[in-house]
């Protein structure tokens, strides 16, 4: 079911609603198929914004506002591009708790969910804020993007953990916020070369469950998926930067502890990701992985070899192997990054030194670009 990123959705009034009570507001959104979206708040007045790659509203019925702490609903094109916005303006702050989409196998209608709970107001004002680089305007028009060319490598960068999973936390610092704060740099230094698009999996402090950044990376149409973390062993110490690929069987006890330890996150929002396979499916991804896995397997292996080039330090075991779900995708090759550890000796210094994030964002950057050359070279001898 993959799509462009220039792919269009249509908002089905089946499915969808906006309904409020004394707990908050839960935002439900029936799709066409999925696409990628962002979500963020605003403040003056206090706002919730979703942005879509991109959706037709046109269906939704006129009393689709009705909830008790949304004033209005607004409907349009986004400042960007190529993408389509909804603006809930609200009478009383609310806290984004949960961004979600789930698509449906057999159709590929997707549903867009949004949990929002009550919070106060400086609270609100403090996480409130766009992205860098977007633009607080609804237009009137939505702009229709061309899809990117050819040679035109879509990344999809994920930011690990976001929202109720702050991840691991050292020093009043949290990896969700310094890990979405480097994958917006990785962002516009990819962009920056003109052969790279970038999309994120989230570009807010919300939790995004693991299913939905697979999700989220297969309807951009992504050739590549590299999810990003800043973790803590809970034993020991652990310094430098480390890069996982998929594996039933993890390469050592610590790869094994940190897969569960990813995984464990969505069970905060009553995700059990076991067991949701049945035979059928699991021979055809596997089928499909005999492509994948060697592509994720040379990506990661070229990555480690930028990293050390740049004379930043890796982990004593730079490479592993582990049953990370996140990885599990079986149509585009995927790696796991740790640009470092948030252990006791860890790299906290570093992760925080803009001069460090950008001598990985440029290591991991230049890993991307001689990876795809490699993989296209490759590719054409497959052919052959």
């Amino acid at each position: 079911m993959a799509q462009t990123l220039g792919a269009s959705a249509r908002a089905l009034p089946e499915g969808s609603a906006l309904e409020g009570s004394r707990r908050g507001t839960e935002l439900t959104l029936a799709l066409s198929q999925a696409v990628p979206f962002r979500v963020f708040t605003l403040v003056d007045p206090m706002r919730v914004v979703l942005d879509f790659r991109t959706v037709d509203f046109s269906a939704l019925p006129e009393d689709f506002d009705e909830a008790r702490h949304v004033e209005s609903v607004a409907m349009g094109g986004a400042s960007t591009p190529g993408w389509s916005r909804m603006v809930l303006t609200l009478n009383a702050p609310l806290s984004l708790d949960v961004a979600a989409m789930e698509t449906d196998d057999s159709t590929g209608e997707a549903i867009v969910s949004l949990a929002l709970s009550p919070t106060d107001a400086e609270s609100f004002a403090a996480a409130a804020g766009a992205p860098p680089g977007l633009q607080a305007v609804l237009l009137p028009v939505v702009s229709q993007a061309p899809p990117p060319g050819d040679d035109t490598l879509i990344v999809m960068l994920d930011p690990g953990h976001g929202g109720v999973d702050p991840g691991a936390l050292r020093d009043g610092f949290t990896e969700a916020d310094l890990i979405l704060t480097f994958a917006r740099e990785l962002r516009e230094v990819m962009r920056r070369t003109g052969q790279i698009e970038v999309v994120m999996t989230r570009d807010a402090d919300v939790f995004v469950p693991l299913p939905t950044r697979v999700t989220l990376a297969r309807a951009a149409g992504a050739d590549l998926f590299i999810s990003l973390h800043a973790d803590a062993i809970a034993e020991g110490r652990a310094q430098g930067a480390s890069v996982y690929t998929l594996s039933d069987d993890a390469t050592d006890v610590a790869t094994a502890a940190l897969a569960e330890q990813h995984d464990r996150a969505d069970l905060l929002q009553g995700v059990d990701l076991s067991g949701s396979d049945d035979e059928v499916v699991s021979v055809l991804m596997d089928l499909a992985r005999i492509e994948t896995a060697p592509r994720s397997r040379a990506f990661a292996d070229i990555l480690v070899q930028a990293i050390e080039a740049t004379g930043l330090d890796m982990h004593a075991q730079p490479r592993g192997e582990g049953s990370f779900s996140v990885l599990k995708a079986a149509d585009f090759p995927a790696v796991l990054l740790e640009i470092g550890f948030l252990s006791e000796g860890g790299d906290l210094d570093n992760i925080r030194n803009p001069e460090w994030r950008a001598r990985m964002q440029a290591a991991v950057t230049g890993a991307v670009i001689a990876w795809n050359q490699a993989d296209t070279a490759a590719d054409a001898l497959r052919r052959q």
